[in-house]
């Protein structure tokens, strides 16, 4: 299994450098993305459970380490952390089985790297 928290903060450093490099396009995306994810009609912890729900899907790591992280930065407890997983293997099958095992992981891996999540985590 990876771990999650140091691969999210190994992004998060990557990310700060590409955005020198590559200005106009992550530019773009941090606005899409800011924009996306705001307080609406939906939270901004479901709209952060949906993209992990994704993330899983779609199989990709460091989406699941960004997501599961900001999902529980913006308030998700464990149980609807889970619950995204479930939904994610329905949709996603096999596939996404295996990586709902990667975003557990990094779930149980936040949790024990930080204090900050908690109480989230298990309120």
């Amino acid at each position: 299994m990876k771990n999650y928290p140091e691969l999210y903060h190994n992004l998060v450093s990557l990310l700060k450098d590409l955005k020198v490099e590559l200005k106009e396009p992550t530019q773009a995306f941090s606005i899409l993305h800011k924009s996306a994810i705001n307080e609406g009609v939906l939270s901004q912890k479901i709209k952060e459970l949906m993209a992990l729900g994704i993330a899983i899907a779609n199989n990709c790591h460091e989406c699941i380490a960004f997501h599961t992280h900001d999902a529980l930065k913006a308030g998700a407890t464990k149980e609807e952390v889970l619950e995204t997983i479930g939904v994610a293997i329905m949709m996603g099958g096999g596939p996404a089985l295996m990586y709902g095992c990667e975003a557990y992981s990094a779930l149980i891996q936040f949790y024990d790297d930080s204090d900050e999540f908690k109480d989230s985590l298990y309120s």
